[in-house]
């Protein structure tokens, strides 16, 4: 099965993220490349070089963009996706998560399990997201949606 061997963050134009957003970002890229899976379909009959890729994730005129390429550098896709279908999910999650960061510090273990159980809901409407968005172009699972879009959070939360 093709899966994704690399990936790349194009974080240049964006604010230093706090140490929450980064830790949030190192967490899903390792486990990113630990298990995921990427496959693209055939593109209008032509047949697609298998995996492994590699994932270039940036922002680009308010657009997400995703180049995949293959480990040595051949250009298979690119697909630029409009950020609106994301923005109320991410900001969303972007609360929640707050909320989260606050509630380890001071709130017994029953309230802190109620909000990651929230957060969990709305990080799996992202996922939900990005695999309709993605539909025709990339088949990935549940668990790659997921952290795929943990990683468009770190993107938008500059943009």
């Amino acid at each position: 099965m093709s899966h994704i061997s690399r990936i790349e963050l194009d974080d240049s134009n964006l604010p230093p993220p706090t140490p929450e957003i980064e830790q949030e970002r190192r967490v899903a890229m390792f486990d990113l490349l630990e298990q995921n899976s990427f496959t693209l379909p055939e593109r209008e009959g032509r047949a697609v070089p298998e995996g492994p890729y590699v994932l270039a994730l940036s922002i680009r005129e308010r657009r997400l963009v995703f180049e995949v390429t293959t480990e040595s550098g051949e250009g298979v896709a690119e697909f630029h996706l409009s950020l609106g279908p994301f923005r109320q999910v991410v900001k969303d999650y972007f609360q929640i998560c707050a909320s989260y960061f606050d509630a380890v510090k001071t709130l017994p273990p029953s309230q802190i399990e109620t909000i990651d159980m929230a957060r969990r809901g709305i990080h799996n409407e992202g996922a939900r997201v990005l695999q309709e968005r993605l539909e025709n172009k990339v088949e990935l699972d549940t668990d790659t949606a997921r952290r795929l879009f943990t990683l468009i959070c770190v993107l938008h939360f500059g943009g």
